[in-house]
């Protein structure tokens, strides 16, 4: 099956897709990992997209989707895939389906893990980080034994500049305005399955594994 993974920052998507690649055992591709890739091959298409990437700038969208067609066309996107990261927006989204036909594969579903803001701002906010392991805690969901304290190497936790309220607030907005256009363009096409995202880890998983099996059957 041909899966597209979306959901805000903090909304889970990085767990689920491990969960999903490991029980549905199919590549997980995110767009890092296939600029990585092309660059360090050699590619003719990742020899251009470095071009961009050394000078700061975006890699334009036909080298972006050039390289998203040799990476779906290895063998080991024969039996699906969970595309991670693209497509980012509906020209890009356009591409995809111009690229699969040509590959002669179909989006199956567009799994979209929904979270409210708020509850996005708690999860992103609520971070804390060890200034000498470097290990990671929330005050919510993860707090260490002892109040500000590394549980495992007894060093300071701090809050990453970033992780504030205001700047992960302009972030989600940014990412909600972006977003938007894209689930419109796949629930037209009647692709798009919204998942609630906040609830437990094994329950959103459950909900996906129940869509993504039916269409095993």
């Amino acid at each position: 099956m041909n899966i597209v993974l979306m959901g805000l920052p903090g909304a889970g998507k990085g767990t689920q897709a491990e969960y999903i690649v490991k029980e549905f055992n199919i590549p997980h591709i995110s767009t890092g990992d296939m600029f990585r890739a092309a660059v360090k091959d050699q590619t003719p298409l990742g020899v251009e997209a470095k071009k961009y990437m050394d000078a700061g700038n975006l890699v334009p969208d036909e080298v972006t989707i050039g390289i998203v067609k040799e990476r779906l066309s290895k063998p080991d996107c024969t039996n699906g895939f969970l595309l991670d990261g693209f497509p980012r927006t509906v020209p890009q989204a356009e591409a995809l389906e111009v690229t699969l036909t040509e590959l002669d594969k179909d989006i199956d579903h567009v799994i979209h893990i929904d979270v409210a803001k708020e509850k996005l701002l708690a999860r992103l906010t609520g971070r804390r980080i060890c200034k000498q392991c470097g290990a990671t805690y929330h005050v919510v969901f993860n707090p260490p034994p002892k109040e500000g304290e590394c549980a495992a190497c007894a060093g300071e936790l701090y809050q990453r500049a970033d992780d504030n309220e205001a700047t992960v607030g302009t972030r989600l907005e940014v990412n909600i305005a972006q977003t938007a256009p894209l689930l419109e363009f796949y629930e037209q096409r009647g692709l798009l399955r919204n998942i609630d995202g906040d609830r437990d880890i094994s329950i959103v998983f459950k909900d996906i594994s129940n869509i993504l099996r039916s269409t095993q059957i």
